[in-house]
């Protein structure tokens, strides 16, 4: 694969860094380009109702959340990648004293 066809692959598709820095509600655009669907197919997904993830109707525009997104994909949005986000109580935490 020649560096530029890599790089327009990579333009498709979104990062972690790009996904958790989105606002709460996008157009239809951004979230074709993060779930790499192109956009005619996009739109025609959200008319028809078929879409991955719920899509909103405002208007004549279609929003996503960031959220919905996050979920459709199995992003973690507390998780930073250097491990786990949430503490697993140990046997001696008070919790399990009870």
């Amino acid at each position: 694969m020649t560096a530029q066809a890599t790089e327009k692959t990579a333009e498709r598709g979104m990062r972690l860094a790009e996904l958790l820095a989105l606002p709460v509600a996008f157009d239809l655009d951004t979230s074709n380009r993060a779930l790499q669907l192109g956009r005619t197919k996009g739109f025609d997904l959200a008319r028809r109702g078929e879409y991955p993830i719920r899509v909103l109707r405002v208007g004549r525009a279609y929003r996503v959340t960031r959220a919905d997104l996050l979920r459709a994909l199995g992003v973690d949005p507390h998780d930073d990648g250097a491990g786990s986000s949430h503490p697993t109580p140990s046997e001696n935490s008070p919790i399990h004293q009870l």
